[in-house]
């Protein structure tokens, strides 16, 4: 790319690394722009907040932009990107029509970030008792909503193979449509193990994750409830630190110290946590797309057990950097076996060095996603003829998107 191109993000939220695997994946994709010569805007309707990454130091400008407000369409008119990026399809659906009306030659890009109604209809389906089935997703209203973000877009970005075989499969959706995109780390060699403290400097078991995020949170009641008792009476020394940003009172209040199940709030920095943990536990039970924590566990030499939930699409079927089991039981004693065998944790720490190598690296994907936009910039007219369902959608969805917007927006004038 020799002309130097504009790229606007508009963001769900602003960009917060250290409190999410999704802040954390916003900052890769920026990285990737950037090292590709993009001149980038970031707008959100968002609030600021006290933890959110400062943009401009990583060159990218700021701007606060308002929902259901036509001063966007003055804003994106003087901007005129060439990419749009939508993170989110909640965004898509509030910011599309107005970029396909005031741009239409620039390149929608939809950044899923997982598949929101996936982990809906198996939050439901957990809250039911049932088991889950992909058909599940046919009767969830924000399936139907995500899977027109997606027909809607020129490419959407999808970060698990299991949500790119439910949208290939399940839903039909035409390859040209979608890039398979993971998160994405440098590669690791077994002797960068080295530089990382070692079996005998590390101690506690350890859990990170967003508690606004409902996936955590149930983990975190399942350990209190189910797990950790199973641990401590086969370990009675045995302690879990659990850290997370914007713990609630109720997440709070099951801190208790003579059970060895302390409540840590925000992590200061997740990775240096991580490091010094001995075993990080996530025994997941609903969600979707990839888990950042156990990446993170892999690049911190940190062995996990974690269920099939949180393994899923993860590992490429290698061997994991610990155990992946949905037996309570067996997840107790794994994860004491972890603890202290010397051997069993030094060799799960290489697992994981495979597992990043083999599914995780940076160059070969960001490559393959800069050719593919590069191609959408030479032909994009072309690309949008094969898509007829995504012109049939974009049609009626600016038509009726729009009005409801100025409804919206003269309401809240008067």
């Amino acid at each position: 790319m020799n002309k130097i191109k504009k790229l606007l993000i508009i963001g769900f939220v602003w960009p917060e690394p250290n409190s999410s695997a999704a802040g954390g994946r916003m900052m890769q994709l920026i990285s990737i722009f950037k090292e590709n010569g993009f001149e980038i805007t970031f707008a959100s309707p968002a609030l600021d907040s006290d933890f959110m990454v400062d943009l401009t130091a990583f060159g990218v400008e700021k701007k606060a932009i308002e929902l259901n407000n036509s001063s966007f369409d003055v804003f994106i008119k003087e901007l005129n990107p060439d990419v749009v990026l939508f993170d989110r399809f909640m965004i898509e659906e509030q910011f599309g029509w107005r970029v396909s009306e005031n741009c239409p030659k620039a390149i929608r890009i939809l950044d899923t970030e997982d598949l929101h109604s996936l982990r809906t209809a198996r939050q439901k389906a957990f809250r039911e008792n049932r088991t889950f089935g992909p058909f599940d997703l046919f009767s969830e209203e924000v399936a139907k909503r995500e899977i027109a973000s997606i027909l809607r877009c020129d490419l959407s970005l999808i970060i698990s193979q299991f949500e790119m075989k439910i949208l290939n499969g399940i839903f039909k959706i035409d390859s040209r449509l979608l890039f398979y995109l993971p998160f994405l780390v440098d590669e690791m060699k077994e002797e960068d193990l080295l530089d990382l403290p070692l079996f005998e400097d590390r101690e506690n078991f350890v859990f990170i994750g967003n508690f606004l995020h409902e996936p955590n949170w149930n983990t975190v009641q399942y350990l209190k409830e189910a797990i950790w008792p199973l641990i401590r009476k086969q370990f009675p020394e045995a302690i879990l630190k659990v850290y997370g940003a914007y713990p609630s009172q109720k997440a709070l209040q099951l801190h208790q110290s003579r059970d060895g199940f302390l409540i840590m709030g925000r992590a200061a920095d997740a990775a240096e946590i991580v490091k010094k943990a001995k075993v990080v536990l996530a025994p997941i039970r609903f969600g979707a797309g990839l888990k950042g924590k156990l990446l993170e566990a892999m690049q911190c030499g940190t062995p996990s057990v974690t269920s099939e939930i949180g393994a899923e699409a993860m590992h490429a079927d290698l061997p994991w950097n610990g155990c992946i089991t949905n037996d309570m039981e067996f997840f107790a004693k794994q994860a004491i076996a972890l603890y202290q065998d010397e051997n069993l944790w030094k060799q799960s720490q290489k697992n994981g060095v495979t597992i990043i190598n083999h599914c995780y690296q940076k160059r070969a994907f960001s490559s393959a996603l800069v050719d593919i936009i590069s191609a959408l910039l030479v032909d994009s007219e072309n690309h949008r003829l094969h898509n007829f369902m995504g012109s049939l959608l974009q049609h009626h969805t600016l038509k009726s998107t729009k009005y409801m917007s100025k409804w919206i927006e003269a309401k809240n004038k008067n």
